[in-house]
């Protein structure tokens, strides 16, 4: 048998012998629970939105100057560039002494950042942008250059140190905290007796652009899915050598 609220509690009643003067009472309570707990519905809902009315920022480092292009230093551009193509945004305005480039993916407002400051003041732009939107670190994924890891290898991590990248020192002191992701992209140790800073200033080769855009390939779906399923997900699927695995 099946009981409205108000036959529930008056049979409680009879049971107990416990008198409530007005029942309507306990109906106004259960009636505001309800009213408590589509208002906490609409709360969510309305947090998620804005959630994705914030941008989501994406910085490549590198040097501006067309002495640096396409070298293995200037990789984190290289990357901007590809998701420039693959989600079709322009990165051509210049704000906050950076290219930007505005769009969206998976429902997210995406910027696509290069900072014109060069590599070692790098945190600048990324703090002038953050303060601007007034973001929290979660809603900040850094892209650079790693000597130590091989080329054709990624790594995207949570949080982390500097690993002795200028470009993200600058960061880190400049706002303040490391909390934020990060990827990695492999250009591997200088051959023989090369000074680290002439390798890293050295465009790529041309045997070596094929596996290059087979590495970009990798950055942008791992971004990708990134943005669409976390970071972790992304993180199980794509923290490994790219070319190892063709």
């Amino acid at each position: 048998m099946h009981y409205s609220i108000e036959e529930f509690w008056l049979s409680k009643q009879a049971e107990t012998g416990i008198k409530v003067k007005n029942s309507y009472i306990l109906l106004k309570i259960m009636g505001h629970v309800k009213l408590i707990g589509y208002g906490l519905i609409r709360l969510i809902g309305s947090l998620e939105r804005k959630r994705f009315m914030e941008p989501f920022l994406i910085f490549g480092l590198g040097n501006p100057g067309r002495e640096y292009e396409r070298t293995r230093h200037n990789i984190g551009f290289i990357a901007l560039d590809k998701l420039s193509i693959e989600w079709k945004i322009d990165i051509s305005r210049y704000r906050y002494k950076s290219l930007v480039g505005e769009g969206k993916f998976a429902g997210n407002r995406i910027y696509l950042v290069k900072p014109q400051t060069y590599m070692n003041n790098s945190g600048n732009a990324v703090r002038s942008f953050m303060r601007f939107y007034k973001l929290e670190p979660d809603r900040l994924l850094v892209i650079h250059d790693d000597l130590d890891l091989p080329f054709g290898s990624i790594r995207l991590r949570e949080e982390g140190g500097s690993a002795g990248q200028r470009g993200m020192q600058s960061i880190i002191s400049k706002i303040g905290t490391d909390e934020f992701a990060r990827l990695r992209i492999g250009i591997g140790r200088p051959p023989g007796r090369m000074d680290p800073m002439d390798y890293v200033l050295k465009k790529f080769s041309h045997n070596s652009e094929t596996d290059l855009d087979l590495v970009l390939n990798t950055v942008v779906r791992s971004i990708e899915v990134m943005l669409k399923d976390g970071i972790e997900k992304a993180m199980t699927l794509y923290n490994h050598s790219v070319l190892q695995d063709e």
